[in-house]
């Protein structure tokens, strides 16, 4: 017994002994450590797998209730018997459409039409985000975007500043056609038109260009990175702040709109005015003709 021990004493004292001990603790520990960590990652993961379970179920009964009349039962969409599309498929527009349709309450329709309207949302935030996981899941398409994508407050004030400029080139070259040039809106072909964007959401405004609803272009990324859709936005925003300098700005419509306001009221007020003087003048020589 006291030579077992001997030589156990004399092993612990070689060079060796330390490095050896160190080594087999920091296998156990790491051992431990992950079988720890994959138990955690693994309930995790299946905590958030049930949890969109759930919201997707959730989300279909909604489609069912309120959307499937038009897109039908699975989202495949609808379509009338001569060959028009009662209600489109909504396989691949992601989350990001339904936040947009459904939030600016232009969509459940309360009957198909030329161009869906803007009114008050039909149903709450959680009922959108259940519709949206629901239609995300039939195909790959558009996330409702976060916060920091259409956000400009984190940058520095320069920083802002530049970008607003950047993005009110994009705007007048890609949008102004529709939207006019100050984002007041106008008349499109076919019975539309285009909505007036100043003072809407800026979510709203990044998922419109992303998905691109009813007759408006889409503009994936590749066409307009994230940060020029972010651009655009504040550039937009920028109008409601900043101070505008040139009169009666009617709408902000443009020349046309403001050249027929100067002929008819400036021009036909002038006319009228001049027509008053002259038959009041000769009114006047009148009378005194008579006496």
């Amino acid at each position: 017994m006291n030579r077992s021990a001997g030589r156990l004493s004399r092993h612990r004292r070689g060079r060796l002994a330390g490095a050896v001990v160190l080594l087999l603790g920091l296998v156990a520990a790491g051992s431990l450590y992950s079988l720890v960590s994959t138990g955690a990652t693994s309930s995790a993961s299946a905590s958030s797998t049930s949890s969109n379970d759930e919201l997707v179920s959730e989300g279909r009964k909604l489609f069912l209730v309120s959307c499937s009349s038009c897109h039908g039962t699975n989202g495949e969409g609808i379509e009338t018997l001569n060959g028009d599309q009662y209600g489109p498929s909504l396989a691949g527009v992601g989350a990001a459409a339904v936040d947009f349709q459904v939030g600016t309450g232009r969509m459940p329709m309360a009957q198909p039409g030329q161009q869906a309207e803007a009114k008050p949302a039909a149903f709450t935030q959680d009922e959108i985000d259940a519709l949206g996981a629901y239609i995300a899941s039939l195909a790959p398409g558009p996330a409702v975007p976060d916060e920091s994508d259409y956000s400009i407050a984190d940058l520095t004030e320069e920083e802002q500043q530049e970008a607003i400029v950047r993005g009110g080139q994009i705007f007048l070259t890609n949008c102004t056609a529709c939207h006019n040039f100050e984002g007041s809106g106008g008349a499109m072909p076919r019975g539309g038109h285009a909505p007036q964007i100043r003072g809407v959401e800026a979510k709203y405004i990044y998922e419109a260009l992303l998905t691109g609803p009813q007759q408006m272009p889409s503009f994936s990324d590749g066409n307009l990175t994230p940060e020029e859709k972010r651009d655009v936005i504040a550039y937009l925003d920028s109008l409601d702040t900043n101070t505008g300098y040139g009169g009666f700005g009617m709408g902000g419509f443009g020349p046309v709109a403001e050249g027929l306001f100067a002929w008819v009221v400036g021009i036909g007020s002038m006319v009228g005015f001049a027509v008053w003087i002259a038959a009041h003048s000769t009114r006047s020589k009148r009378k005194k003709a008579t006496a």
